[in-house]
């Protein structure tokens, strides 16, 4: 930060100082002079919320199920997921690995923020504002998995037992993810060849496009309607959810991510909003752990776009991003045992009945600091 010069006096314009009748508009504009010269002052807090709660311990739109075929190439999908099974030599770990150990580090930044009001908020991804932090994760295979991320001082605890993903916040306590089990979104950023392999075998082929100058294939996978349903309420739809995967022509591997889900929020005797969010993940630095080629860094870059008749300047904005790397990677961890992954007895069905479910309304539109949304 630039060394300031010295003041005299409360820092307001001529023109302000002309118009200026009394204490409330001076003080209004001490504020605006404050936001301007101190954003993190005002901003801190709630972009941390953001950032974890969205880039933190996002899910993959599916489900992973080990029982589909990987084998036949009987398609265009499968023959590209052939030629990443070769790239990566994933297939000794079937029937071989229990388990994945993964420590590393990330740093995030909320690079952009442009509100209903017109108002834009604009910081560096390099500057002072970085938040950075590390996490471990544990996944048992298929579909149990854990995770503990810490950022300047916060911590979240997410996890699947198997049949239920939740997470623990600082701001929101333990609660549930609707619409049952599904794996963790960073384990498909080259952490886990094995489960991209399965459930990219029976994606759609889209076609070619060339993703950072490297030619690759388009695989495309779409969350059907039923689990849409399982993963609305009445005042949160979620009304698609698909991603796609980009796999070099030429290495085979899997070199970016970018899924996107489109929700319809709508609170009674209101209009409705809607939330679309978009996920893009560069995967890069593979590298060879017991025989597997595994990725070690990347970067990711969400966009969040609300619009609606309620919003009568247009749409608003919010863009963040992720740099992460990968310190440690191993498989068949000893004593790592199913009751690792119990979920916390609040969710257990003994447990007093409350709502301990994810709510894609606590995504609060006019009050970013209540931003809880777990990226669906």
């Amino acid at each position: 930060m630039s060394r300031l010069a010295p003041l005299s006096e409360e820092p307001i314009n001529e023109d302000d100082s002309k118009n200026c009748s009394g204490v409330g508009k001076a003080q209004s504009s001490w504020r605006k002079w404050l936001r301007n010269h101190f954003p993190l002052l005002f901003n801190k807090k709630s972009d941390l919320r953001i950032l974890l709660s969205v880039l933190g311990c996002p899910l993959f739109p599916l489900s992973v199920h080990p029982k589909q075929p990987i084998n036949e190439v009987s398609s265009s999908a499968q023959y590209i997921i052939q030629h990443f099974i070769a790239a990566t030599g994933c297939r000794k770990l079937e029937g071989r690995v229990k388990n994945i150990y993964a420590t590393g580090k990330v740093a995030m930044a909320v690079v952009d923020r442009d509100h209903e009001l017109g108002s834009t908020n604009t910081t560096s991804a390099n500057g002072a504002d970085l938040q950075k932090g590390c996490f471990v994760m544990w996944q048992m295979l298929p579909n149990k998995w854990l995770i503990e991320l810490a950022v300047e001082g916060h911590k979240i605890v997410a996890g699947s037992d198997g049949d239920l993903a939740w997470r623990h916040t600082p701001w929101l306590g333990v609660h549930a993810a609707k619409g049952g089990c599904r794996p963790l979104r960073r384990a498909f950023q080259g952490l886990d060849p094995l489960a991209i392999s399965t459930v990219f075998s029976q994606a759609e082929y889209m076609g070619e496009k060339k993703i950072s100058g490297v030619d690759c294939f388009v695989l495309k996978l779409s969350a059907n309607h039923s689990d849409l349903a399982e993963r609305s309420d009445n005042t949160a739809e979620m009304i698609k959810h698909a991603v796609f995967g980009f796999f070099s022509q030429r290495s085979g591997l899997l070199v970016y991510i970018e899924d996107s889900y489109l929700t319809r929020i709508q609170s009674p005797g209101s209009q409705p909003t809607y939330w679309e969010t978009t996920m893009a993940t560069k995967i890069e630095d593979y590298r060879s752990v017991e025989g597997v080629k595994i990725a070690h860094s990347g970067q990711s870059s969400v966009i969040i776009t609300r619009f609606g008749d309620n919003l009568k300047l247009g749409p608003a904005f919010t863009k963040m991003e992720e740099t992460w790397t990968i310190d440690d990677l191993a498989f068949n961890v000893p004593g790592l045992s199913m009751d690792c992954f119990i979920s916390p007895k609040e969710l257990q069905k003994d447990y007093p009945e409350e709502n301990h479910h994810w709510r894609l309304d606590h995504y609060c539109p006019n009050n970013t600091d209540s931003t809880t949304m777990f990226s669906m």
